[in-house]
């Protein structure tokens, strides 16, 4: 993923609330949200070079979501990041076990912010700062730098996400993704991949020819652990392609 906003509201009706956007070049293949028939009980997009994921959830109201982190300076890793989020919905470790463990192990990735948690708690694990943190009540956001990092784009998308809160539905959530509103050069963020692709990069729901939103999702998560997702898919400069729909 390169942008998830989310609301967490322990005790509320519905706990959590998450729209998302996966960026990724068009050519990388992939298949949309969908139970996988080899792990049954995990509902994800299926990334089909690494055969990992970048959001989804698992049994136990597990839920787990990915952003990379950009630097071009840092070195890649050796392993998929993708593989993160399917090991904790495919497996049976308690949260904070499993961040115990993912610590000792960060540095076989290239850099990312994980979210890990169910309708109880919600964790975010930044793998540059080796720091696992426990989300306070409130909207949140994360890009491809730190959480609730204040670029542009992720103020914007907070703050449509602030005016959900009341009567949330999957659909006005993926309206808010598929803002195409491009930042001023003079708020960009500065992470070394070049002006051009800066301003490519600053908008909610990105178009190109060759890169750009690949999958915008929004969740639900009520309070007995029922979850309601929408998936809409997207083409080569952001042709919509089908949308799929799942309560599990």
């Amino acid at each position: 993923m390169c942008l998830i906003v989310l609301a967490w509201r322990p005790g509320h009706a519905q706990p959590l609330l998450v729209a998302a956007n996966r960026d990724e070049f068009y050519a990388r293949a992939s298949q949309p949200l969908a139970e996988w028939p080899d792990v049954p009980g995990v509902f994800a997009g299926r990334d089909l070079e690494a055969g990992g994921t970048w959001l989804g959830v698992g049994p136990n109201g597990r839920f787990a979501a990915l952003t990379n982190i950009r630097n071009p300076n840092l070195a890649l890793g050796t392993r998929s990041r993708g593989e993160l989020p399917l090991a904790f919905l495919a497996g049976d470790l308690s949260t904070l076990d499993f961040l115990q463990q993912l610590k000792a192990q960060s540095a076989h990735y290239s850099g990312f912010n994980l979210l890990l948690g169910d309708h109880q708690q919600l964790w975010h694990f930044n793998s540059l700062e080796q720091r696992a943190t426990a989300l306070p009540a409130g909207v949140h956001g994360i890009s491809n730098a730190d959480l609730n990092t204040p670029w542009p784009k992720l103020l914007r998308s907070k703050s449509a996400l602030h005016s959900e809160l009341q009567a949330p539905h999957p659909h006005r959530l993926l309206e808010l993704l598929a803002d195409p509103t491009q930042a001023a050069d003079t708020e960009l963020p500065q992470t070394g991949i070049g002006l051009s692709f800066e301003r490519l990069l600053s908008s909610a729901f990105i178009a190109s020819p060759t890169y750009g939103t690949r999958a915008s999702t929004a969740l639900i998560v009520n309070a007995d652990g029922s979850r309601q997702i929408v998936e809409r898919s997207f083409g080569i400069n952001g042709v919509y392609l089908g949308e799929v729909a799942l309560n599990c």
